[in-house]
């Protein structure tokens, strides 16, 4: 493989560091306070989920989600800073690739009606399959220097 500037595998870390800094920024512009204190964010994905054209979204929503409001936007909201530090530290990476596919794929679902959160979404899980198949743990990673994922 040539490339230019850096070697392939470093472009691979690059992605890496890249979409785990997309998940940082997600966190990041998050009002922790509104999904936290006054449940915003949970009661946003409500109405969209109650709204869905796939019923089995909304059924799921009112199954795993609704009964437990607090719990799941602490899940969410952590969730979007794991996979930000686990993919831009290298550390745990498949793992956190695995679970930021999983968790775009549930936000492309929900949001299926919203053309920006679709693009972003998909961009998303594609860049984390990328990475997974490409092993882009390899380079500037935790887990390359202690040894994890060889």
């Amino acid at each position: 493989m040539q490339t230019i500037w850096l070697s392939g595998a470093e472009w691979l870390a690059a992605l890496r560091v890249g979409l785990g800094l997309w998940w940082l920024e997600s966190w990041r512009h998050k009002d922790k306070k509104g999904w936290f204190e006054r449940g915003t964010g949970i009661a946003w994905a409500a109405d969209v989920a109650g709204k869905h054209r796939w019923p089995v979204v909304g059924k799921g929503f009112d199954r795993i989600v609704a009964p437990r409001p607090k719990l799941m936007a602490h899940v969410v909201v952590y969730a979007e800073l794991a996979l930000g530090l686990g993919l831009v530290t290298g550390f745990l990476t498949p793992v956190a690739l695995v679970a930021g596919l999983l968790l775009n794929l549930l936000y492309l679902v929900l949001m299926i009606h919203d053309w920006a959160e679709q693009g972003q979404n998909a961009m998303m899980a594609l860049i984390s399959l990328v990475a997974l198949f490409a092993m882009a743990w390899q380079t500037w990673s935790l887990d390359a220097a202690i040894g994890l994922f060889p």
